[in-house]
């Protein structure tokens, strides 16, 4: 007799617990101290209550530990200098959404050569996020899979919910239940809508089908989540950072009731897949809180050690050393300039 399960899966592989690599990889005090501190910040900047410009700079996509670790140092010291005017939180995504195929990132192909060895992939994520948080640097991420955030959401200060998820009943009812603020890009095609129902979505208590810490199957209620934000990303030949279109979005939200405070995303549809025009979007987005739009209350830029981005090659050994595997990012010098420039302009 033909079967009638899984006719079209390959092969099954059991991971393990997000317990187990809690325990392995456990949150020092600073980092949880740091947790802590750095997502009321966070909602205290939303709420427009801390005057800071919120900042989420990192690379597209982390590829490796070890240049993470490098930028996230350098990162460090950069949100010392800056922390009266701007507050920091490094990018660490380690899911990547594909609009076809592709590298879906650290957790799916660690390895960057097809293996997919997701246990691994997780084992290191967690470890980049202690290692991380442990420095009292806060991270945000794109929540992709609905399970993988469990291995790594108590180290998280900042979410995001990606342009081709965020009509996603399911994710919405996640972001509904997750300890930190969460910001919806509007669509890969420019409008904002989908974000606006995503927002409306999981601010309220849904109940679904999840994991516990021990990954059993568990049925989970959530008690809504007040921070969901709007993120403005742009879209297909089309920016949405200008005066206008953030003034139109703005009363949207009012009339909606939601909380009106835009984040705005320099790469993406925004910079026109320029990586160099992020620096001409965020110079406009603050000379708009400049002149009064407080409703602006912060960006996010993809940036790396070195300018551009590379594919990867059939022997990733050949990878060149921190330049992105994704979208192409800034430079560590530019991106070091452009912040100080902020700050100065934000003081």
């Amino acid at each position: 007799m033909k079967k009638v399960r899984f006719v079209n899966v390959e092969k099954v592989v059991k991971l393990p617990m997000p317990i187990v690599l809690e325990k392995q990889f456990p949150a020092s005090r600073l980092a949880l101290k740091s947790v802590l501190e750095s997502r009321e910040i966070i909602k205290n900047i939303l709420s427009q209550k801390d005057n800071r410009f919120l900042m989420i700079v990192g690379p597209c996509s982390i590829h490796s530990e070890e240049e993470a670790m490098e930028y996230a140092y350098k990162l460090l010291e950069l949100k010392k200098k800056l922390e009266q005017s701007i507050f920091i939180v490094m990018r660490t995504y380690f899911e990547k959404p594909r609009t076809t195929i592709g590298w879906k990132g650290l957790i799916n192909d660690p390895h960057l050569d097809g293996s997919c060895d997701i246990a691994e992939g997780l084992t290191i994520a967690r470890r980049i996020s202690k290692k991380i948080t442990d420095l009292g640097l806060p991270i945000g991420s794109e929540v992709l899979g609905t399970f993988s955030v469990r291995y790594f959401s108590d180290l998280l200060s900042y979410a995001a919910i990606g342009a081709r998820t965020s009509e996603s009943q399911t994710h919405r009812e996640l972001a509904s239940g997750l300890s930190v603020p969460v910001g919806f890009k509007n669509s890969t095609d420019g409008s904002y809508q989908s974000a606006i129902d995503a927002m409306q979505c999981s601010k309220h208590s849904h109940t679904f089908v999840g994991i516990d810490e021990n990954a059993t199957l568990s049925m989970i209620k959530t008690k809504g989540n007040p921070w969901a934000h709007i993120i403005l990303r742009g879209g297909r030949n089309l920016t949405n950072y200008d005066d206008e279109s953030i003034s139109e979005i703005i009363k949207h939200l009012k009339s909606e009731k939601l909380l009106p405070s835009v984040v705005v995303d320099c790469s993406h549809g925004n910079s026109g897949k320029n990586h160099i025009n992020q620096v001409k979007v965020l110079k406009n987005i603050l000379d708009q809180r400049l002149e009064g739009n407080r409703n602006i209350v912060g960006a996010m830029l993809e940036s790396y050690l070195n300018e551009g981005s590379q594919k990867i090659p059939d022997d990733p050994s050949a990878l060149k050393y921190g330049i992105s595997v994704t979208d192409s990012c800034l430079s560590w010098k530019d991106t070091e300039y452009i912040l100080l420039q902020a700050g100065k302009i934000l003081s």
